[in-house]
C-alpha cells in the first residue's frame, strides 16, 4: 500500500487525512502543523496515535480540515490519524483501542428550544 485516506470527526469539525510512507512532516490545509495548530496541547493530540504505536517519523500526513472550532479540529484530526494507522496495519488496532484512539466522541450542541434563552437555560421565574 502507497497510501490510505481516512476520515474523523468530531463536533461539527471533518478531518480528511491522507498519510504515506515518508520522513514524518505533517501539513494541514496546506500550512505547517505548527503554523495551524498553534498550541502544543492540540499538535501532542494529533501526534499521540504516532507515538502510541511508535510510528513517529515513519509517515507523511496531509490533512484537509474544516467545520467547528481549533479544538474539534484537532480531535477529529486525531481520529482520522489513528484510522489510517490501522488501515495501514490491522495489527494496531489493539494499541489503539486501548489507547482510546478509535472511538469517536458522539457529543454535538444540543439544540435552542423555543421560548429559552439557550437550550436549558430559562428565563428568570417572577412569582408577581
Amino acid at each position: 500500500m502507497d497510501q490510505v485516506q481516512s476520515v474523523g470527526r468530531r463536533k461539527t469539525s471533518v478531518a480528511r487525512v491522507l498519510m504515506r510512507p515518508g520522513q514524518g512532516s505533517v501539513r494541514v490545509n496546506g500550512k505547517s502543523i505548527e503554523e495551524y495548530f498553534p498550541l502544543a496541547r492540540h499538535r501532542s493530540l494529533i501526534e499521540a496515535p504516532l507515538e502510541a504505536t511508535e510510528c513517529v517519523g515513519a509517515y507523511d500526513l496531509h490533512v484537509r480540515v474544516r467545520g467547528g472550532g481549533i479544538t474539534g479540529q484537532a480531535e477529529a484530526t486525531r481520529l482520522g490519524v489513528a484510522r489510517a494507522l490501522v488501515n495501514f496495519d490491522e495489527d494496531r488496532r489493539k494499541t489503539l483501542r486501548d489507547h482510546g484512539m478509535l472511538t469517536r466522541d458522539p457529543r454535538i450542541v444540543e439544540r435552542k428550544k423555543p421560548g429559552r434563552p439557550k437550550a436549558r437555560k430559562r428565563f428568570q421565574f417572577s412569582k408577581r
